[in-house]
């Protein structure tokens, strides 16, 4: 949806200055905008024992993750690279959920240092894999019903969680293991706006908790409803319901006063806060007008992967000025290579700045190096109104950093007589 009008306020008066002091393109993210989403989350859950996991794949960089460690945020995790940012950035024992599939030892060790974090494991198969016994695990569950979205899936064709079947087992065998304290968690659907799916999701989630105090005597000590809260990225879309999906919770959660209610939103957070500014650098008259600009798909996919809207203003467009029908496209050897398709914008000249919006979340994170296009730049818009650059562009130094100094290490198979 158009950029949030306090993000618009603090950005658009100096843009023009920014872009040319950086240059372009660029990722830029609004500090201010960050912690009060975070803040309105917080009092949206306040006494249910609420804590944001942020999903670390949303946006991947330390001066972000700092700034929501500072706001109470814990963070979830799925590689060890994200680990290793969540450490960094100030995450202590208990700040980190680590939830990934087809899970490494070795990934799980590196998990388990520095104080742990909790454990949600993909897969009954993984309890044998754990180095050493934790003090509390959580199943992730797949409910295999027909919830889920377009983004995410259907529950029945996903790689995802433990069929609900089968989760009573898991359980049973973590306590034959000795495991005495337990989570249960949850992620079926994905950028999602209605509020009765989301808690459709968490009744799915009670449901079992019932069913394991029933059948195994545990009461869980937390649960984790997954992310999944989404945006309103087109104009004419509604935004998510809060209060409504956390007075429906506080409903749920009646029956186990206990129990902490954990979340990872990633894109909720941090999503509508981020812009990608490009230049426009070729006008191209075809079959359709192609608007040329500076950034690709490297810099934003979900366009080209998902066919996702993201709305687009020409910077300091003038108010009358006349709508065309354009193809807003990079510079990339794909014809999905294209932020906008037949979008009605006004008028767009050579040079101007266009401002793709709500690439706070999932934008730069799914960058590649396709074609040998690089990532652009981040940066953030701080509280004290100061640009501060937290990422730098990429170069072909780092394109080619693979490639040097390799260390040979020849494998000369044995031979195998000929029969």
């Amino acid at each position: 949806m158009p950029i949030p009008e306090a993000f618009r306020r603090r950005l658009y008066p100096n843009l023009a200055e920014i872009a040319a002091h950086f240059g372009t393109p660029f990722h830029i993210y609004d500090e201010v905008g960050i912690r009060q989403t975070v803040r309105e989350l917080y009092a949206a859950f306040d006494g249910l024992g609420f804590q944001e996991f942020f999903a670390v794949k949303a946006l991947p960089n330390p001066h972000i993750l700092r700034i929501l460690s500072q706001e109470g945020c814990g963070f979830d995790c799925s590689s060890v690279p994200e680990l290793i940012l969540a450490r960094q950035s100030g995450a202590q024992p208990g700040d980190i959920f680590f939830t990934s599939n087809n899970t490494t030892r070795a990934e799980f060790a590196v998990a388990q240092a520095d104080g742990g974090a909790y454990l949600n494991l993909d897969d009954i198969s993984l309890l044998d894999r754990i180095p050493t016994q934790p003090e509390i695990i959580a199943f992730r569950m797949n409910p295999g019903s027909d919830m889920g979205n377009a983004i995410i899936g259907k529950p029945e064709v996903s790689k995802f969680g433990i069929p609900r079947e089968k989760l009573v087992d898991a359980y049973r065998l973590a306590q034959a293991q000795g495991i005495r304290r337990f989570g249960l968690h949850q992620m079926v659907v994905s950028n999602e706006r209605d509020a009765e799916v989301l808690l459709a999701s968490a009744q799915l989630l009670h449901d079992v908790a019932c069913q394991l105090k029933s059948e195994l005597g545990i009461t869980l000590e937390f649960t984790n409803i997954g992310g999944g809260l989404g945006i309103p990225y087109e104009p004419n879309h509604k935004p998510l319901n809060l209060p409504q999906l956390a007075a429906g919770i506080r409903e749920l959660w009646r029956d186990f006063p206990d129990t902490r209610l954990f979340m990872e939103s990633g894109r909720y957070v941090t999503g509508p806060q981020g812009v990608l500014v490009t230049r426009v650098i070729n006008i191209k008259d075809s079959y359709r007008r192609y608007i040329g600009v500076d950034a690709s798909m490297p810099a934003l996919m979900r366009p080209g992967m998902y066919g996702a809207y993201h709305h687009i203003d020409v910077y300091d467009a003038a108010p009358d000025s006349p709508q065309e029908m354009v193809d807003i496209v990079g510079s990339l050897c794909e014809n999905n290579d294209k932020f906008a398709m037949q979008r009605p914008l006004p008028t767009v000249n050579l040079g101007d700045l266009l401002v793709i919006q709500d690439t706070g979340a999932h934008g730069y994170s799914m960058g590649f190096n396709y074609n040998g296009r690089l990532r652009p730049q981040e940066l953030l818009l701080r509280a004290d109104g100061i640009i501060e650059r937290i990422r730098r562009p990429e170069t072909l130094s780092d394109y080619f950093a693979t490639l040097d100094h390799v260390a040979p290490d020849p494998f000369e198979p044995p031979r195998t007589p000929l029969n």
